[in-house]
């Protein structure tokens, strides 16, 4: 039975982590203010940060919209069913598209009461305007036909049609290892094995460009699968991403120095989580002004909470 908690439960991501790093106040509205925003008995601050958690912006929902229609691609080849050409996938994803601009500039009302069923963009809700800037949407017209041609001619891909010769692992939504002190969570794209090699392999798949974080993402993945299925050597573990923008692969083999930084930048990460605590057993925060604003417009100027941090 569902049970209505005060406070939300300690957790730790690595998405969390640069939260925490890019804005302390976006980190206190997204991780707790928050936090039974989605309850009708809810009071009107909770609700307002829960329902501008939940926005989203034109490369994101691109992102997302992408992702969503893979795994739906790679589920129809394991089960052997239909599987959508290139082409359809386009259109999909401009139906998708399509959809999240007509909810975000015709039905805002279902988003407030909703949103975590309704898109609204971020560009449109604070602009308040009807239109999206002319830049972003040739971009991501752009990047539509690069990142599905990209990933039907992918590695992954290739590898999931020849499917006799791999073993495919059970998706989860949130995988997470189970620490001391917190819960790690871990949302990886796509795990199989592939039994001629004897090497499991993790794909992540990028709609936007390399970042110099994706090692530790790909480390925390690695210890996860290494716990899970209790594999003695990271020699058995390929990480892969495949970067559909540019067409790419890049394979990672792991070493153990690799985990052990991971590890630690954990342990730094929920020491400083912690020093915004006022009762770390109840993981009851510290009141919302001990939580500083980013002083960046430049960081403001992309940010969900712009209205509760700059009211009119």
């Amino acid at each position: 039975m569902f049970e209505v908690k005060p406070y939300p439960e300690l957790s730790w991501s690595l998405s969390r982590h640069k939260t925490m790093l890019s804005c302390l106040r976006k980190y206190a509205y997204d991780y707790y203010v928050s936090h039974n925003g989605w309850l009708r008995s809810a009071d009107t601050l909770a609700k307002q940060a829960y329902r501008l958690k939940k926005m989203t912006n034109l490369e994101m929902h691109f992102g997302s919209v992408v992702h969503d229609l893979i795994y739906q691609t790679i589920q129809c080849v394991l089960k052997n069913q239909p599987v959508m050409t290139e082409q359809d996938f386009m259109d999909e994803v401009r139906h998708h598209l399509n959809r999240g601009f007509i909810e975000s500039t015709k039905k805002e009302h279902l988003w407030m009461n909703r949103p975590k069923h309704y898109t609204m963009l971020h560009e449109i809700y604070y602009s308040q305007t009807d239109t999206l800037p002319e830049a972003k949407v040739r971009k991501i017209t752009d990047r539509l036909q690069k990142t599905v041609s990209n990933f039907y001619s992918s590695k992954t891909f290739t590898d999931v049609q020849n499917k006799e010769q791999m073993k495919f692992m059970e998706s989860e939504t949130f995988r997470f290892l189970k620490t001391d002190e917190a819960k790690v969570y871990i949302v990886m794209d796509l795990v199989y094995k592939d039994l001629d090699h004897d090497k499991w392999i993790i794909v992540d798949w990028k709609t936007g460009k390399a970042s110099d974080e994706d090692r530790n993402q790909l480390a925390l993945y690695a210890l996860y699968l290494q716990n899970k299925h209790e594999i003695e050597s990271l020699d058995d573990i390929i990480i892969r991403n495949e970067y559909l923008v540019d067409g790419t692969h890049v394979e990672h083999q792991l070493t153990e120095q690799d985990l052990i930084n991971v590890q630690h930048l954990y342990q730094i990460s929920m020491e400083q989580m912690k020093l915004y605590l006022e009762d770390a057993v109840k993981n009851e925060p510290l009141p919302i002004d001990q939580f500083p604003m980013q002083d960046d417009p430049r960081v403001c100027a992309r940010c969900n909470y712009q209205e509760l941090c700059f009211p009119s």
